[in-house]
């Protein structure tokens, strides 16, 4: 059974950089498309990024396009979220997640594997 855990938020000004991480155990994680979600107090859960289980393809939300970068190293059993120039809008709980595919999940319920959460906030 594959387990995720997600590390590396915090606090941070607008324009600053993190970078987030997520490990998985029990399982690789080579044989899953893995996404990054988020969900700020009192709005719903949004997708905010996407990789391929090949990690030749991405995607992103356009609130985050140009400023955030997903990657993976199946190596490691680890998908990061780098994140630049953040906004006061990007405040969230961080999840990653995984699913059983080769290509990035077109809906939530598609992943079957979640993290137990990040918190970002971004604050001057």
């Amino acid at each position: 059974q594959l387990q995720l855990v997600e590390s590396g938020g915090g606090l941070v000004q607008p324009g600053g950089s993190l970078r987030l991480s997520c490990v998985a155990s029990g399982y690789t994680l080579r044989y899953y498309a893995i996404g990054w979600f988020r969900q700020a107090p009192g709005k719903e859960r949004e997708g905010v990024s996407c990789i391929s289980r090949s990690g030749i393809s991405t995607n992103y939300a356009d609130s985050v396009k140009g400023r955030f970068t997903i990657s993976r190293e199946n190596a490691k059993n680890t998908v990061y979220l780098q994140m630049n120039n953040l906004e006061p809008e990007d405040t969230a709980i961080y999840y990653c997640a995984a699913a059983p595919v080769s290509v990035c999940a077109t809906n939530e319920g598609a992943y079957g594997y979640w993290g137990q959460g990040t918190q970002v906030t971004v604050s001057s």
